[in-house]
């Protein structure tokens, strides 16, 4: 199973649209890959507290059997770029992600990650090389979009009217990306 973390506050925005996109394609490769989207927006998962963790946790600790689950073996993160850097959605996700290092239970899942900035480039690349570095910290295989471009991930933008259509190089991304993911898993 591939498990699309949406890390947007806007639930069912640009961001998810991208990350369906992903989970689409991932789909396609193989009959048995099956897909899951999460919405974190409406979610109460607060600032990590490393002196009390469990009281900052809030919704996310319904996630952890989710993300723990042996038939998960990979996950994409999609975060909106704000700042050049993920939402804080995204890092305070990323931050409670700590109860799975203690034991490195993400350890050898495949990691994907797409961003959607507001112009073609704001800050996608450097947004998704913050949430990689967590992901690598976590032992995770990370990979990019893949053949023909091999980037870093999969780079979207949003003109500013909750449309990521008319962007169809950024959307080639999020499916060479959600491919790229699930061909490593079958490796």
């Amino acid at each position: 199973m591939i498990v699309g973390i949406n890390c947007s506050p806007r639930k069912g925005k640009t961001t998810a649209a991208a990350l369906q996109t992903a989970l689409n394609a991932a789909a396609k490769v193989d009959q048995q890959i099956d897909t899951r989207l999460i919405e974190l927006a409406g979610m109460n998962i607060g600032v990590f507290d490393p002196a009390n963790p469990a009281a900052s946790q809030g919704n996310f600790k319904d996630l952890i059997p989710v993300l723990s689950d042996a038939k998960v073996a990979g996950i994409i993160l999609g975060t909106p770029v704000y700042f050049s850097n993920m939402s804080s959605q995204c890092k305070a996700f990323l931050d409670h992600c700590i109860v799975f290092r203690r034991n490195f239970a993400l350890s050898g899942k495949v990691g994907g990650i797409l961003a959607v900035g507001g112009v073609r480039n704001g800050g996608q690349e450097l947004t998704i090389q913050s949430v990689q570095a967590a992901l690598l910290c976590q032992e995770m295989i990370i990979v990019g979009d893949g053949k023909p471009t091999g980037h870093t991930g999969a780079t979207l933008w949003n003109p500013g009217n909750d449309d990521i259509t008319g962007d169809e190089f950024g959307l080639d991304t999020a499916r060479n990306l959600g491919r790229r993911v699930a061909e490593v898993i079958l490796k």
